[in-house]
C-alpha cells in the first residue's frame, strides 16, 4: 500500500473515531523531516516515543497514599496504576494508528477495572484488567492491577506470576517489586521476598511500605528459624506459636500450615489439627504433606487401620516422604504387636501377652492414646499375675498419659481394694462416676467407701490373727492364745511402758472375742455398721470378765514362774 493511500485511509478512520487521542506523538528533533497528513497531524519518519504528562498536567495521577492507621495497607483504588505509559521498548509502528486505538480500548479496560476495583468487586476487576492485557500484553501496569486483585482475592500464585512479567516489561516498576515481594511472602518464601523488597527500596530507598514489608520478610525468617530448633527439641507449643506469628505475614504458606498442624498432632491438640490438614486437602487434595498429618492424627487417636490408609496415601503422591513411610511403619508394627499381645492375654499365656505388650510400649513413645491402652492392658497381665504393685503402676501410667481412660481408672481401683489402699480406690472410683454415672460404677464406689469406714476401726480379725472366715471354734483357740500372752499379770514384772502396751493389747483381745464370737454383732461388724448403736458401747468394756468367763469362775487361775523368764498358766 502506497503512502498516499494509507494517509487517505487514516483520514476516513479518524473520521469516524471522533476526538483526536489525549496523548500525541512529539514533536521530532529539530531538522528532521515530517509529512503533513490530511487531517493536519504531524507524523514523524521513524517512530516516535509516546510521552507520559508531566507533574500538574491535567492527566498527571500522583502516586497511591497510604490511609491512617492501615499498617501499611493502600487504599482499595490506590492499589492500582491508575496512568502508565506503554513499557520501554513496545511502542507500536506509528505508521499504524489501529494501534493506538488499541491502547485507548485497552486503558478504557484498566479504568473499568480499577472502577470495580475500589468497589471491591475482584473478580470484575479481574476480567477488566484481562482484557487490558489481551489487548496491550506488553503493558507492565496492567500486570501490576490484576497481580492487586488476584492478591485480593488470595490467588497469591497466580498474583506471583503476574507481578513478576510486570518487572520483566519494566524493571523500574517499584510496585511491581512490592506485589511479587509480597506474593513471596505471602506464599512463606520470605527469603525471595527479601530480594524484592530490597530491589524497591534500591529504585526508591523512601519507600515506607517496603521498608515494613522487609521488615516483616525477615521476622518470618526469624520465626522459620527458631520453629526448626524448637522443632529438633520437642519444644512442639513453641513451634505453633511461631507458626501463628509467621501465618500473619504468610496466610497461604502451605508449609507453615502443615508444620503447625503436625505439632498440634504430636501435642495431642487433634481436631485442631485434622482441621488444617482438611482445609488444605480442600484446596489439594494431592498434598501428601496434610495426608500425613490427617494420618498422622487418627493414628494418635488409635485408629491405626485408617492411619495407615492416609500413609498410603502420602506415599504415593510422594514415593520419598519420610516421615509418612515412618508412620506408616510404626503403625503397622504397633498394631501387629497390640494384636499378638491380645491373644495371648486371651489363651492364658500371661507371660508371653506381658513381654508383647511391653516391646509394643518401645515402638513410639509419642502415640499417647494407644500407649495408654497398652499400659493397661500390662496392668490387667500383672494382676493376674498377683504382681499388684506393678499393676498399679502400670495403670497409673496410662491414667498419666490419658486422664480420661476410665478402663485403666477401674482398673488401678480393684488393685487398690485388693491391696486395701481404700481411699485410693475411692479417689478412683469418685473419678469413674463423676465421668460416667452408672449403677455398677455408684456400686462400687458404695463398696470402697464402706471398705474405708471398716478400715479405719479396729480389725478384729487382725487382732485375734485369724481370717475373715474363720470359724467358731478357730476364733476361740485364736482367743485363748492371744489372751494368755498379752494378760497383765504374765507381763507384772516388765517396765511400766511395757505393762501399759500388754494391758491394751490383752483389752483389743477381749473386744474381738466379744464381738467375733457372737453371730448378731459379728454380722453387723462385717457389714460395716456402728457397734455403739442399740447398747453395744465398746467404751465400757472390761477384758477381765470376758477372760474370766472363758476360763473359768475367780480363782480358777494363777500365773506362776517355772524359771527364768518362762510362766505357765495353772488352772484351779
Amino acid at each position: 500500500m502506497s503512502r498516499g493511500r494509507l494517509w487517505a485511509r487514516t483520514l476516513g478512520t479518524a473520521a469516524r473515531r471522533g476526538p483526536a487521542p489525549l496523548w500525541q506523538p512529539a514533536r521530532p528533533p529539530s531538522g528532521r523531516r515530517v509529512r503533513e497528513s490530511p487531517s493536519g497531524l504531524a507524523w514523524a519518519a521513524e517512530a516516535a516515543p509516546l510521552v507520559a504528562p508531566e507533574p500538574g498536567s491535567a492527566l498527571y495521577c500522583p502516586p497511591p497514599t497510604r490511609l491512617p492507621g492501615s499498617g501499611g495497607k493502600m487504599a482499595a483504588a490506590a492499589e492500582c496504576d491508575v496512568v502508565m505509559a506503554a513499557a520501554a521498548g513496545t511502542d507500536p509502528d506509528p505508521e499504524l494508528p489501529e494501534d493506538e486505538e488499541t491502547r485507548r480500548e485497552a486503558e478504557s479496560f484498566k479504568e473499568q477495572g480499577n472502577a470495580y476495583y475500589a468497589k471491591k468487586d475482584y473478580n470484575e476487576a479481574y476480567n477488566y484488567y484481562t482484557k487490558a492485557i489481551d489487548m496491550c500484553p506488553k503493558n507492565a501496569s496492567y500486570y501490576g492491577n490484576r497481580a492487586a486483585t488476584l492478591m485480593m482475592l488470595g490467588r497469591f500464585r497466580e498474583a506471583l506470576g503476574d507481578a513478576q512479567q510486570s518487572v520483566r516489561l519494566d524493571d523500574s516498576f517499584v510496585r511491581g517489586h512490592l506485589r511479587e515481594g509480597k506474593c513471596h511472602l505471602s506464599l512463606g518464601n520470605a527469603m525471595a521476598a527479601c530480594r524484592c523488597f530490597q530491589k524497591a527500596l534500591e529504585l526508591d530507598h523512601r519507600n515506607t511500605q517496603a521498608q515494613q514489608e522487609f521488615k516483616n520478610a525477615n521476622a518470618v525468617l526469624e520465626y522459620e528459624k527458631i520453629a526448626e530448633m524448637d522443632f529438633e527439641k520437642r519444644d512442639f507449643r513453641k513451634v505453633v506459636f511461631c507458626m501463628d506469628r509467621a501465618l500473619e505475614f504468610a496466610p497461604a504458606c502451605h508449609r507453615f500450615k502443615i508444620l503447625k498442624a503436625e505439632c498440634l498432632a504430636l501435642l495431642g491438640r487433634y481436631p485442631e489439627a485434622q482441621s488444617v490438614a482438611s482445609d488444605i486437602l480442600r484446596m489439594d487434595s494431592t498434598n501428601a504433606d496434610a495426608l500425613y498429618v490427617r494420618g498422622l492424627c487418627l493414628y494418635y487417636e488409635d485408629c491405626i487401620e485408617k492411619a495407615v490408609q492416609f500413609f498410603v496415601q502420602a506415599l504415593r503422591m510422594a514415593p520419598d516422604h519420610e516421615k509418612a513411610c515412618l508412620a506408616c511403619r510404626n503403625a503397622k508394627a504397633l498394631k501387629a504387636k497390640k494384636e499378638d499381645g491380645n491373644k495371648a492375654f486371651k489363651e492364658g499365656n500371661y507371660k508371653l501377652a506381658y513381654e508383647l505388650y511391653t516391646e509394643a510400649l518401645g515402638i513410639d513413645p509419642n502415640n499417647i492414646k494407644t500407649n495408654a491402652k497398652l499400659y493397661c492392658n500390662r496392668g490387667t497381665v500383672n494382676a493376674k499375675l498377683r504382681k499388684l504393685d506393678d499393676a498399679i503402676e502400670d495403670c497409673t501410667n496410662a491414667v498419666k498419659l490419658d486422664d480420661t481412660y476410665i478402663k485403666a481408672y477401674l482398673r488401678r481401683a480393684q488393685c487398690y481394694m485388693d491391696t486395701e489402699q481404700f481411699e485410693e480406690a475411692v479417689r478412683d472410683y469418685e473419678k469413674v462416676y463423676q465421668t460416667e454415672k452408672t449403677k455398677e460404677h455408684k456400686q462400687l464406689l458404695k463398696n470402697a467407701q464402706l471398705e474405708l469406714k471398716k478400715s479405719k476401726r479396729k480389725d478384729y480379725y487382725k487382732i485375734l490373727g485369724v481370717d475373715k472366715n474363720a470359724s467358731e471354734d478357730e476364733i476361740k483357740k485364736a482367743y485363748r492364745k492371744r489372751a494368755l500372752m498379752h494378760h497383765p499379770d504374765r507381763h507384772s514384772g516388765a517396765s511400766a511402758e511395757v505393762q501399759k502396751e500388754e494391758e491394751k493389747k490383752f483389752k483389743e483381745v477381749g473386744e474381738a472375742f466379744t464381738i467375733l464370737s457372737d453371730p448378731k454383732k459379728k454380722t453387723r461388724y462385717d457389714s460395716g455398721q456402728d457397734l455403739d448403736e442399740e447398747g453395744m458401747n465398746m467404751g465400757d468394756f472390761d477384758a477381765n470378765n470376758i477372760f474370766k468367763a472363758f476360763f473359768g469362775g475367780p480363782g480358777g487361775f494363777s500365773f506362776e514362774a517355772s524359771g527364768p523368764g518362762n510362766f505357765f498358766f495353772q488352772f484351779g
